[in-house]
């Protein structure tokens, strides 16, 4: 079950650093998580891609921050990187925070396991089944109802949509990640660019859906389990409808769905799933994420810390199933200004990794 040794993380490398306002990485979050997991003591290392995340220069989160290569590099460049981080740091997990690198960790895997590099993450048939052009089988998994979804390769079906019998407002979805709502052809264009440039084609359309968003993060077993599951009402969104703050929630239907989907595929690692609960009560399965999402740190804050629970995961434990989070607890996310040297951020820029002082092996190099 377990991809790598199971046995207590002793450092542990988090993916995802940057902190956008309208649109966060999880990674900063999860980091957050783990400095408050009760059986974890190790060092934390944090993974971005630009040398402005601030994840990569935050001590009090991470004890050391490096630059990752763009999944878009390739698996080689991936796995050069992984193995100076290693040698450097000694990481001995791998956390993966964004969707788009989900296709190569899963992919490698076995090559990140025989470096000594551990990971609890979705196979490669798993994540084939949670991709957005296969939201109806998921549906199917969790047995309720999914919004209309159509993949498109060319941008002149927005002029086209009501000749189809697509209605405005749509909802605009990149392969990966990144939604958008638009409310006639132009927008629909513009949006159809900014997320093809971005993620690739398909560009998916979706039916919109008027209602209530209702979120659940968990992580299953991998034997058809979930495990350690806390579920959020977004109280105030970013532009790009992400939450801003929340409040945990006690939805029977949400938690039933999210069940039967886990066991019907027995998911294995993090994962959110996406509810929209219309306002005559039914219930729209919106997008499963294969990670931890923006928010995870709710869970911390809700006395159901999933981040721990995939370490006990991780570590060969069996971690009770407690049911659900309690309703009632609140969030609010904020800004912080983060002031560094000059010279630490040029040691980013150039060399891919912020100052500090080296582990003995880095002398090695």
């Amino acid at each position: 079950m377990i991809e790598g040794r199971a046995q207590v993380p002793g450092c542990i490398a988090v993916t995802g650093m940057n902190a956008r306002p309208d649109n966060p990485g999880p990674g900063l979050a999860v980091a957050h998580c783990l400095r408050e997991a009760a059986d974890y003591h190790g060092r934390i290392v944090g993974l971005g891609y630009e040398a402005l995340d601030p994840g990569v220069h935050l001590p009090r989160y991470c004890d050391a921050g490096y630059l990752l290569p763009y999944p878009s590099t390739g698996d080689d460049a991936f796995l050069e990187r992984l193995q100076l981080v290693k040698e450097r740091e000694g990481i001995d997990t791998l956390i993966p925070c964004l969707d788009a690198e989900l296709p190569s960790v899963t992919r490698l895997a076995p090559e990140l396991r025989s470096m000594g590099i551990a990971t609890f993450v979705p196979a490669p048939d798993q994540l084939e089944l949670r991709n957005k052009d296969r939201l109806t089988e998921l549906a199917d998994h969790a047995g309720i109802a999914c919004p209309e979804t159509k993949p498109i390769t060319d941008a002149g079906f927005f002029y086209n949509a009501g000749r189809d019998g697509w209605r405005y407002p749509l909802v605009v979805k990149g392969i990966f990640y990144d939604a958008e709502v638009v409310k006639g052809p132009e927008q629909g264009v513009a949006a159809f660019t900014r997320i093809s440039s971005r993620w690739g084609l398909p560009v998916l359309v979706q039916r919109f859906l008027k209602g209530e968003e209702v979120n659940l993060t968990g992580v299953g077993d991998g034997e058809g389990k979930l495990l350690g599951s806390v579920m959020m009402k977004k109280l105030a969104l970013t532009d790009k409808g992400k939450a801003w703050a929340g409040i945990t929630i006690a939805d029977d239907t949400l938690y039933e769905a999210s069940r039967s989907l886990v066991s019907a595929t027995c998911w294995k690692g993090p994962l959110e799933v996406e509810v929209m609960r219309e306002p005559d009560g039914t219930y729209q399965l919106i997008e499963i994420n294969p990670r931890f999402p923006a928010w995870v740190y709710l869970t911390a804050g809700a006395g159901q810390n999933v981040v721990q629970v995939l370490l006990e995961l991780m570590s060969g434990g069996m971690p009770a199933d407690r049911g659900y989070a309690p309703a009632g607890t609140v969030y609010i996310r904020y800004a912080e200004d983060i002031v560094i040297p000059l010279a630490e951020y040029e040691s980013v820029v150039m060399n891919g990794w912020r100052l500090q002082d080296p582990p003995a092996e880095a002398a090695k190099l």
